[in-house]
């Protein structure tokens, strides 16, 4: 198993290395940057869908709180933009630790449904909050900057996001053998035999649920710089629906299939363009087929066609 891993992590390096070299133009450069950020962003959360079988609908609330920790506290208090983006993380983990107590005591359609509301609330916090943020015209992030340079580069970007993808997979390839992984594991297949066998149920979904956000958080502020503006858009229930959407098509409790579901759902949108107008069915239609014909999603079922375990 470990040894699959290795390989698969050491081919995402590979080509991760060789794509600044083989796109013709700083578009498909921004494209690629931004299949990066979704990548982690759906890494952390299929280890909540996919692993631990929690469900959330409101995960891009997380997202908009990173983003505008690294907009607000820079422009309105003078933080340095690292301490902005540490200060979204520890923000994003305490209100994630508060929340998850009490919505993780309710399951299947109720739980989806609670995680909902938690997004709701912060995108419109988010849109009234308007001598702080902006409102829904949103507002300028200050660029990051990094040993007294700042940071403008396409380029630069792009290895900022690919390092962090390459420690975003190795960790969460680690995490998922560990003890804690397996526990995760357990968590889905069955609750009660978890408890039975000792792992602490609550412990265990409130701590995947903060790790998650985190993961959404630090992402978002790394968003919001790269962009250089955000808007409540970050934090709405779309945003939401879409990285959900990027784990079921890639494949849950997959980490391959993390990054496979959020580079095509992030590549399709921009090859569809040329229906003027039909982007929208063409692309649902598209989902479903995938539904249809691989419904474990991309990687566990082509995986599990070809006889090979991930």
């Amino acid at each position: 198993m470990q040894k699959k891993l290795n390989i698969g992590l050491l081919i995402v390096i590979f080509i991760l290395l060789a794509v600044p070299f083989v796109v013709p133009n700083s578009f498909y450069l921004d494209l690629a940057i931004r299949m990066a950020i979704n990548a982690m962003i759906v890494l952390g959360l299929n280890l909540l869908i996919g692993f631990a079988g929690q469900i959330s609908l409101g995960h891009a609330g997380f997202l908009g709180i990173g983003a505008y920790a690294s907009a607000v506290l820079p422009t309105h208090f003078g933080w340095h933009p690292l301490l902005a983006m540490l200060g979204g993380c520890v923000i994003t983990g305490i209100l994630a630790a508060l929340v998850a107590r009490p919505i993780f005591k309710l399951k299947g359609h109720y739980l989806a449904m609670a995680t909902l509301g938690l997004g709701i609330i912060i995108n419109i916090t988010l849109r009234n909050e308007a001598q702080w943020t902006g409102g829904p015209d949103g507002m300028p992030v200050p660029p990051m900057s990094l040993f007294g340079t700042e940071i403008y580069s396409d380029k630069t970007w792009y290895w900022i996001v690919a390092a962090l993808l390459v420690i975003a997979v190795w960790a969460s390839q680690n995490l998922i053998d560990s003890p804690f992984g397996r526990a995760l594991r357990a968590l889905h297949g069955s609750e009660v035999a978890s408890q039975v066998v000792g792992v602490n149920v609550v412990r265990y979904k409130v701590s995947i649920f903060v790790l998650s956000a985190v993961f959404a958080s630090l992402m978002g502020s790394i968003t919001a710089h790269y962009i250089g503006f955000v808007s409540p858009n970050f934090a709405d229930f779309f945003h939401s629906i879409e990285l959900v959407t990027m784990v079921v098509v890639g494949g849950m409790a997959s980490v391959f299939g993390s990054l496979v579901g959020a580079v095509l759902l992030t590549a399709l949108p921009q090859a569809l363009t040329s229906f003027e107008g039909w982007e929208t069915v063409v692309f649902g239609a598209i989902l479903m087929g995938f539904m249809i014909f691989l419904p474990k999603g991309i990687v566990p079922t082509l995986a599990a066609k070809f006889g090979k375990g991930e």
